[in-house]
């Protein structure tokens, strides 16, 4: 299950970065010691809207890593603990209205890159979609609910589940 960590790091980074923008050039600032990243890293666009902000421990990702859509939108918060995902996961619809925060989408909770503990998802209109209990990136316990607000059964919320972690980010982001 270590992958899936690492897969939600890269469809997390590819979502806010795909965009028309996303053509244009990015300013990278970081630092180095002995070759490995260390530091503070940020991500730019060339006219100065950051994109991504997060730090490196002896080449390592450490504390929060945050991202940003084209717009400003905060899509995602993912908690790093000497590289591996370790904490509570956030991801957020973009396209919020001005003014509003975004939607939440998605809030898990990792250990050593690995879901442990209670995740919950929200369908874009706020309302309920899962809710999911891991335990070392086993699925122990899924309910789930389909945009009008009806449960689904036991075994398709177990399904949903596995599609949802397959597809943390939705493709259109």
């Amino acid at each position: 299950m270590v992958g899936e960590a690492a897969r939600l790091a890269i469809l997390v980074a590819a979502a806010a970065l795909a965009s028309p923008a996303a053509a244009e050039p990015f300013d990278v600032r970081g630092a180095c010691r002995d070759g490995e990243p260390q530091g503070i890293y940020e991500l730019r666009e060339t006219r100065g809207a950051l994109r991504v902000l997060g730090a490196f421990s002896r080449g390592k990702r450490t504390g929060s890593f945050i991202y940003w859509t084209t717009a400003g939108d905060r899509i995602a918060h993912l908690p790093y603990d000497e590289g591996a995902i370790s904490g509570t996961v956030a991801l957020w619809y973009p396209g919020a209205a001005p003014g509003r925060e975004p939607q939440q989408q998605l809030e898990a909770a990792y250990a050593r890159g690995v879901p442990s503990g209670p995740k919950r998802s929200w369908h874009p209109d706020g309302s309920r979609r899962g809710d999911y209990v891991y335990g070392r990136g086993a699925l122990i316990a899924a309910k789930a609910w389909r945009a009008n607000g009806s449960a689904l059964s036991d075994e398709s919320a177990r399904a949903q589940a596995a599609r949802t972690w397959a597809g943390a980010v939705p493709p259109k982001w």
